[in-house]
């Protein structure tokens, strides 16, 4: 069996510019707010020309997007690779803590950036914009594992949509608790109110 070749030295050396500028430009708009960066105070702090910057974004607000958009293939990603056996509260549980996890296990960067998003109009309309496309992705591997048809079957929608409220409803907490709540501790309190509902499978 052949291994696939790994990605080119361009491939890396491109992503590499792309996660500095990614990494740049969240902690400068969650420190200062979205309204107060320029794209080109980020192209300063991560050391390339402004030119570079928009071949890889076409706005400041791109950047978050594609933030969100990782957010939410990592989440379908591990719905996908859950156990086929494992009852759907627990694969959902899992799926939203692979987030919620990296939030809380680097709160200094991520809580200031999920405040911005939150509460950010044009930010906020686009993580709701990326949560129904996740919603989709999760409903339909959801109706997968369970050999339900999505089209005719409510269950999957409904589904990820709860899964989606409760990490929504976790992301809402954790943002306005000045206590230093845990969000993946919330995600499973949240999850035990609606662990027996998700394993209703009608």
């Amino acid at each position: 069996m052949t291994s696939r070749p790994g990605p080119s030295l361009a491939q890396r050396k491109r992503q590499l510019v792309a996660d500095e500028l990614t990494e740049a430009a969240l902690q400068l708009l969650a420190l200062k707010g979205f309204d107060g960066v320029t794209v080109d105070e980020i192209v300063a702090a991560a050391g390339v020309s402004k030119r570079t910057f928009f071949r890889y974004f076409a706005s400041k607000e791109d950047v978050v997007v594609q933030f969100l958009a990782d957010m939410g293939t990592d989440m379908c990603a591990e719905l996908a690779s859950r156990p086929a056996g494992e009852p759907p509260s627990t694969a959902l549980l899992r799926t939203v803590l692979v987030p919620l996890t990296t939030c809380g296990d680097h709160s200094e960067k991520a809580l200031p950036l999920v405040r911005l998003i939150l509460r950010t109009p044009a930010l906020h309309a686009r993580f709701l914009e990326r949560q129904a496309q996740w919603r989709e992705g999760l409903s339909t591997e959801l109706a997968r594992r369970l050999g339900l048809d999505p089209a005719a079957d409510l269950y999957p929608h409904l589904a990820a949509g709860m899964a989606l409220t409760a990490f929504d409803t976790v992301l809402w907490r954790w943002s306005e608790n000045e206590a230093g709540d845990d969000p993946a501790g919330l995600a499973e309190q949240a999850f035990a109110v609606i662990g027996t509902s998700l394993d209703t499978v009608g």
